[in-house]
């Protein structure tokens, strides 16, 4: 993946003065053997700190080793002070983990006492507004300590995701879309450029390219990756000229900036004066790590990145689309297993989704538009979907979203895709949640999503849900169980 940050991690051992100093460093080093023997690259910080000299030195080790992402490791109980100073002062994203004790044959000479430390800690980070991953029980072996570093990864590769990222978009949000027109400002609290464009600035740029010398590269890299699915040559060309601008525009514009997505307004005037549809050069672009949202959602994009940064995979903006049928689901009992009907849904666009997360891939058009603005012709300017099922497998739904009044709030909820045919159009696919029903109502209703969902091909509730927490996102809904009841639920049904 391109686009998407590279995360350093590095450990810090800490250890309180009148706890026996060898004692954490000896613990420091069986994390480190614990993450080598699970592949996990971590530096190790000579540095033990007690004391706020201690502090500076492990920071001139973190900064010459371009460590970007902290583990401080309670080896003991832990001198609070400079622990926290030191999370302060190294800026990045870190986490919080205490080590376990050993065994009850060393309960005199070697109790650390790092499960109080962390309570100490805790209240120091909570003085400073710190916001450091703790997971959900912080205390553990080596082993378990190293598998919290590696969930810590992900999380750390979302925030400095996040820190270095620009939004390109183009275009108002279509009329009647206002759910796509929330206010931007909370997203330069978390560190994220916007720099908005109008539709004219990209039919410049795309103009600009008509004799681009790089087009037939990319033609041929098209047909080679779309092979017997290339069912409109003929666009290929202008769909090249259009990916090439976009790329051109995000080298040319990023600026300050690391990383860039792209939210553009992609219908119906698009149609008529690009004459095409956008959608497989989107579905490109985000295969690469560079989503393109559709509709000038700008919060869709965003979603899409940071499911990018934490699953270091491809991800797609998908409508929570429509009901699946009652025949259809009497006739697939046995694939859909214990799901109900209405933990069933289909997610659909008209074909953004990266081929690889497609079975039967084909470049199409896009019947909706074309009902529109071509009726009764030969698809034209609505070519260049890509269509097909979305692969079986496990997914995740999450959006980050701003209320009216500029409050970020988000949701998670894990599921997967069933491996039922549709029987339907676009990129769509079955996709099954538990209690989907009361979250659909409760969540994405009451609390006013709009109808993108952002879709992870990958089980990733965790890392979504701590790294909202670390970016002070308070409201992070999921889809609770049956047992529990939301806020607004009515108890009698």
């Amino acid at each position: 993946m391109i686009n998407i940050p590279s995360v350093k991690l590095g450990i810090v051992a800490v250890s309180r003065d009148c706890f026996p100093i060898e004692l954490s460093e000896k613990r420091r080093k069986a994390v480190v053997k614990a993450c080598t023997d699970k592949n996990i690259d971590i530096f190790e910080v000579q540095t033990t700190v007690e004391n706020e000299k201690d502090v500076l030195k492990a920071l001139e080790e973190l900064r010459a080793a371009d460590v970007n992402a902290l583990v401080l490791y309670l080896g003991n109980f832990g001198p609070e002070g400079p622990e926290t100073m030191l999370i302060q002062k190294f800026g990045g994203p870190a986490m919080v983990v205490a080590a376990a004790e050993e065994t009850q044959d060393n309960l005199i000479a070697g109790r650390g006492d790092a499960y109080c430390g962390m309570l100490n800690a805790s209240y120091s980070l909570g003085l400073r507004k710190l916001s450091p991953y703790i997971p959900e029980y912080p205390v553990g072996t080596a082993q378990d300590i190293a598998d919290m570093i590696l969930d810590f990864e992900d999380i750390a590769r979302v925030i400095l995701g996040l820190k270095g990222l620009k939004v390109f978009s183009f275009g108002p949000r279509p009329q009647d879309f206002l759910a796509c027109n929330a206010p931007i400002k909370p997203l330069f609290d978390l560190g994220i450029e916007i720099m908005e464009n109008s539709e004219l600035d990209l039919f410049e740029a795309f103009n600009n390219h008509a004799d681009d010398p790089r087009i037939p590269d990319v033609v041929k890299d098209m047909e080679e990756e779309l092979g017997e699915g290339n069912g409109y040559p003929g666009i290929l060309p202008k769909l090249a000229q259009y990916e090439l601008t976009l790329l051109d525009w995000m080298e040319e514009n990023i600026g300050a900036s690391q990383y860039a997505i792209f939210a553009n307004k992609c219908w119906p005037a698009f149609q008529t004066q690009f004459g095409f549809v956008p959608c497989y050069v989107n579905s490109r672009l985000a295969a690469r790590g560079i989503p393109v949202a559709c509709e000038t959602d700008i919060y869709g994009a965003v979603s899409e990145y940071i499911i990018t940064c934490a699953t270091n995979k491809p991800a797609t903006l998908l409508d929570i689309n429509n009901t699946v049928p009652q025949d259809m689901y009497d006739e697939n009992r046995e694939l859909f297993g214990d799901y109900k009907l209405t933990d069933l849904f289909m997610g659909f666009h008209c074909g953004n989704t990266p081929k690889a997360c497609l079975k039967d891939a084909e470049m199409k058009y896009q019947r909706i538009m074309h009902s529109l603005l071509e009726p009764d012709k030969e698809p034209n300017i609505t070519r260049g979907t890509l269509e097909g099922t979305i692969k079986p497998g496990e997914i995740t739904l999450f959006r980050l979203q701003s209320t009216a009044d500029t409050t970020l709030r988000s949701y998670v909820a894990q599921g997967e895709v069933i491996d039922v045919d549709p029987k339907s159009f676009g990129g769509i696919g079955v996709i099954a949640v538990k209690e989907m029903a009361r979250f659909y109502r409760h969540v994405l209703i009451a609390k006013r999503y709009p109808h993108h969902a952002g879709l992870a091909f990958k089980h990733v509730g965790k890392v979504l849900f701590a790294a909202m927490k670390m970016l002070g996102v308070e409201d992070v809904s999921f889809n609770q169980p049956a047992s529990m009841l939301y806020k607004d639920e009515n108890p009698f049904g």
